[in-house]
């Protein structure tokens, strides 16, 4: 697969030297901004589930009229948590 560049980024240099202040043992700065973008992706990603499965839940309970408190909610989640910890125990 070819490879793509990304713009460049223009930043204080006192950004780019905290930066180089961190960097692990052989690691580069692009390599740190690679896995800083990778990063930032895939969190947008999982957000944006998270809110589509949000908008989804709440018009499910618009159409059926079921509405769960958050104490039902923690309660659910308590007993699976249980229940998965004595599977685990078993």
């Amino acid at each position: 697969m070819k490879t793509a560049t990304l713009p460049s980024l223009r930043v204080d240099p006192e950004l780019r030297a905290a930066a180089e202040s961190v960097l692990k043992e052989g690691e580069t700065l692009s390599s740190m901004m690679e896995d800083s973008l990778r990063r930032q992706i895939e969190y947008r990603k999982t957000q944006a589930e998270f809110i589509a499965r949000g908008l989804q839940a709440r018009e499910e309970s618009k159409r059926t009229g079921v509405y769960y408190s958050a104490e039902d909610v923690l309660n659910m989640m308590r007993e699976k948590l249980e229940k998965a910890k004595a599977s685990r125990n078993q």
